[in-house]
């Protein structure tokens, strides 16, 4: 049986795509606690932690992909919802670890893959997954930068969990951006 990778609590961070946005940084996934690697995205490039730490400046890389994502439509995403609803009302609910996703990033000395965990509670919606991978494609190719996650994070720190359409908005915002 594999073990539930230990995740940060919920308090001080947003979904927003595939990525966790908090006063700690902006995460690939969920921010996971040592040993579980996290890929951590920053002005200078992304940086892995974990039991194999490496790091990236952003010029130096060709790609940065996200794949194994769990994706939903809105009526799969409430089907889900409402299952777990009932489950939990009977008793029968029995919380499932998060989902694992791959980060892979294409650097000149080959491709590095690491494993990172979904952040989404059911599931991404397909709009969400291609805005995000949109936003990653800027990063790596310089017209975009991290900078401005952490800069919304500073200005809103949002209290409640963003629906999908709040965070699809959230992610337009920043393509926008430079």
């Amino acid at each position: 049986m594999e073990e539930t990778p230990p995740l940060h609590p919920a308090k001080d961070g947003a979904t927003v795509g595939l990525f966790w946005v908090s006063a700690d940084g902006v995460y690939v996934g969920a921010p996971a606690t040592a040993p579980a690697p996290n890929m951590v995205l920053t002005t200078a490039g992304p940086r892995v932690t974990g039991p194999h730490p490496r790091e990236w400046t952003w010029s130096d890389l060709a790609g940065l992909e996200v794949t194994e994502v769990p994706t939903r439509s809105a009526p799969q995403r409430w089907a889900t919802h409402a299952a777990t609803f009932v489950a939990a009302a009977l008793d029968a609910w029995v919380p499932s670890s998060p989902t694992e996703m791959t980060a892979s990033v294409i650097a000149p000395d080959g491709t590095y893959r690491t494993p990172v965990y979904s952040s989404a509670s059911v599931a991404y919606s397909p709009r969400e997954v291609a805005l995000s991978r949109r936003l990653l494609s800027d990063f790596t190719q310089g017209t975009a930068t991290p900078a401005v996650m952490t800069e919304w994070w500073e200005r809103t720190r949002p209290t409640k969990i963003l629906r999908s359409r709040e965070r699809e908005a959230v992610l337009e915002l920043w393509l926008t951006r430079p």
